[in-house]
C-alpha cells in the first residue's frame, strides 16, 4: 500500500493500482482541470491544462523535494511518496494562461452552441481564467464541416484535445479522423473518401469537451439546462448498457452513456443512441384497443372481461417477451399458472442480427437484439406442476415468421407498428384466438417499425384479477400503461 500526498492530504493507493495525478487528486476530492485526458484513451498531455507541482517525499526523513517546473498531472504517475500541489499560485497562473490562449482563437458561439451549459471551456474559464480579457474582442462564427451521417464539426471551436482522433483509432478501430496541417493551423478532419462511419461514431460528441463536435440528431433541438436526466438501461441488445435519457416535458431529446466498467465502460453504440424515435411516433399504439373497431378503451373497462374469458378456457399458453422486465415476466407467468397449472410458457421472438461484435476494452455489441431473454426463460419454472408434465416452449423462425413450437404456424398474424418502449410488447391475435377460443380485445404492435408476428404478453398481464392483493392489479395496470417501458 502506497501513500500519495495531495495538497497536504494523504491518499492511499493499492500496490496493483496505476493512477496518474488527476486520478489520485480525485480521491482527495481535488479536481484537476483537463481537456485532453480521458481514462479510456491513451495519454497525450497536449492541452497543458492539468499542470501541477510535483515532487517526492523521503520516507525516512519526511523531507520533500519539488521539481522546479510544472508537469502535466495526466502524465505523471502517482506512486508511493509522490507529492502533488494542485492549487498554488504558480499552478493557477499557468491555468489562466492556457484558458486565455484558447479563448483568443475561440468563436463566441455560446448563445447558439449546443454545448453551452455543459462546456468545459465555459466552466474552466469562470473557475480558472482571468477576470479580464487582454486581447481585442473580434467576434466571428465557426466554420462548419460534415464528418459523416451523425456528426458535424465546428472547426474553429476545436481546442485540439484529439480525444475524437484517439477514440477512432484505439476504441472503434476505424481511424477515420485525423489531425491535418501543423501549428496554429491544425484542424480535425476525415481522410478523403472515408467519412466518420462506424458503429460507435456518436461517442466522439460525448468525448468533445467543447462544442466542436455536434450531434446532427440533437443539433439545435433543446437547451441542456431545460432537460432532466434519468438513469436507464439500453434495451437495444442483450448487453444492457447503462445510459442516461435526457428529456424535457416527457419528450426524449437524446440518449447518452453512463459509465459502467462491468458492461459498457464509457461508451454506447449508435444503434442504442439513436433508436428511440419510435417512442414519439404518431402511429404508436400506447393503450388498449378493441379488435372489432380499433377504438381505444380504458383498462378498467376491460379487465374483468379479459379475466373472465381467460378463466373460461380449458388450456392457456402465454409467450413471455424478451423485451419485458424481470418483474413483468414473473407476474405474467405467475398469473397464467394460477389459472392453468399446466399452461404452456414460451419466450420470443428473439431477434438476432449477425454476430457479436467486440471492440477495445471489451465493449461488445450483441447480436441478440433484445434485453431480457434469459430472465424471461427463468420464469418457465413458476408454478410448474411436475417434471413429467413440463414442456419448456421455445420460439423458432419459419418462413420469415416467428411461431411457438406448440402452435400451428399457419395461425400467425399481427399488425405491425411502433410501440412505446423497451419493456413494451404486443400479441399475436390469431394465435391467441386459436388458443383461447375468443378473439383478444387488446393489441400492441411490435417494438420496431417492421412486420412479423410478435408475442402475446401484456394482454394477460394487464388483466390480472387473481386472488392476489389489489396492489397486484394496480401494478399490472401501471405496467401496461407505462410509457417508455419504465
Amino acid at each position: 500500500m502506497g501513500t500519495v500526498l495531495i495538497d497536504g492530504v494523504e491518499v492511499e493507493i493499492g500496490d496493483d493500482e496505476r493512477l496518474n495525478g488527476i486520478q489520485a487528486a480525485q480521491r482527495a476530492d481535488k479536481e484537476v482541470p483537463h481537456y485532453c485526458w480521458h481514462p479510456g484513451l491513451s495519454v497525450v498531455a497536449s492541452c497543458r491544462m492539468c499542470l501541477v507541482e510535483t515532487g517526492r517525499r523521503n520516507k525516512e526523513t519526511g523531507d520533500i523535494s519539488m521539481v522546479p517546473k510544472l508537469v502535466p498531472a495526466c502524465q505523471t504517475p502517482a506512486t508511493d511518496g509522490t507529492v502533488f500541489i494542485t492549487d498554488s499560485e504558480k499552478v493557477r497562473a499557468a491555468r489562466a494562461l492556457v484558458e486565455e490562449d484558447l479563448l483568443i482563437r475561440h468563436p463566441i458561439d455560446c448563445p447558439i452552441c449546443d454545448k453551452a451549459g455543459e462546456c468545459h471551456l465555459q466552466d474552466y474559464h469562470f473557475e480558472h481564467g482571468r477576470e479580464e480579457r487582454r486581447a481585442d474582442l473580434q467576434p466571428f462564427t465557426s466554420r462548419r464541416r460534415s464528418l459523416g451521417d451523425t456528426v458535424t464539426l465546428f472547426v474553429d471551436r476545436c481546442v485540439m484535445c484529439s480525444r475524437c482522433v484517439r477514440f477512432c483509432r484505439e476504441t472503434a478501430g476505424t481511424s477515420e479522423l485525423m489531425v491535418v496541417n501543423r501549428g496554429t493551423h491544425e484542424e480535425i478532419d476525415v481522410f478523403p473518401g472515408f467519412p466518420l462511419d462506424n458503429k460507435m461514431s456518436g461517442n466522439v460528441v460525448d468525448l468533445c469537451p467543447v462544442g466542436a463536435l455536434g450531434d446532427k440528431d440533437f443539433l439545435y433541438q433543446q437547451r441542456v439546462w431545460f432537460m432532466k436526466g434519468h438513469d436507464h438501461v439500453c434495451g437495444g441488445c442483450s448487453a444492457g448498457c447503462s445510459i442516461r435519457v435526457d428529456e424535457n416535458q416527457d419528450r426524449i431529446y437524446r440518449i447518452k452513456p453512463r459509465e459502467n466498467q462491468q458492461v459498457n465502460q464509457w461508451w454506447i453504440c449508435d444503434e442504442g443512441r439513436y433508436d428511440w424515435h419510435y417512442i414519439h411516433d404518431g402511429n404508436r399504439v400506447a393503450g388498449p384497443q378493441r379488435q372489432a373497431d380499433d377504438q381505444a378503451v380504458e383498462w378498467e373497462a376491460i379487465l374483468d372481461d379479459m379475466d373472465t374469458d381467460l378463466r373460461r378456457q380449458e388450456r392457456i399458453a402465454a409467450v413471455l417477451s424478451p423485451f419485458q422486465t424481470v418483474e413483468e415476466a414473473y407476474l405474467l407467468a405467475q398469473y397464467v399458472r394460477s389459472i392453468d397449472a399446466e399452461a404452456l410458457l414460451g419466450v420470443g421472438p428473439i431477434p438476432v442480427s449477425g454476430e457479436d461484435e467486440s471492440f477495445a476494452q471489451n465493449f461488445t455489441i450483441r447480436a441478440e437484439k433484445c434485453p431480457n431473454r434469459r430472465a424471461s426463460k427463468a420464469n418457465f419454472s413458476i408454478g410448474k406442476p411436475s417434471k413429467k408434465n413440463w414442456r419448456p416452449t421455445t420460439v423458432f423462425k419459419r418462413f420469415g415468421s416467428w411461431a411457438v413450437r406448440h402452435l400451428d404456424p399457419s395461425v400467425l398474424a399481427t399488425r405491425p407498428g411502433p410501440v412505446c418502449g423497451v419493456a413494451e410488447r404486443s400479441l399475436c391475435r390469431s394465435s391467441f384466438h386459436r388458443l383461447c377460443g375468443t378473439p383478444p380485445i387488446i393489441s400492441f404492435p411490435h417494438q420496431h417499425l417492421q412486420s412479423g408476428p410478435v408475442p402475446l404478453s401484456t394482454v394477460i398481464t394487464a388483466c390480472n384479477r387473481s386472488t392476489g392483493p389489489s396492489v397486484h392489479r394496480q401494478a399490472f395496470t401501471q405496467t401496461a400503461n407505462c410509457i417508455g417501458g419504465c
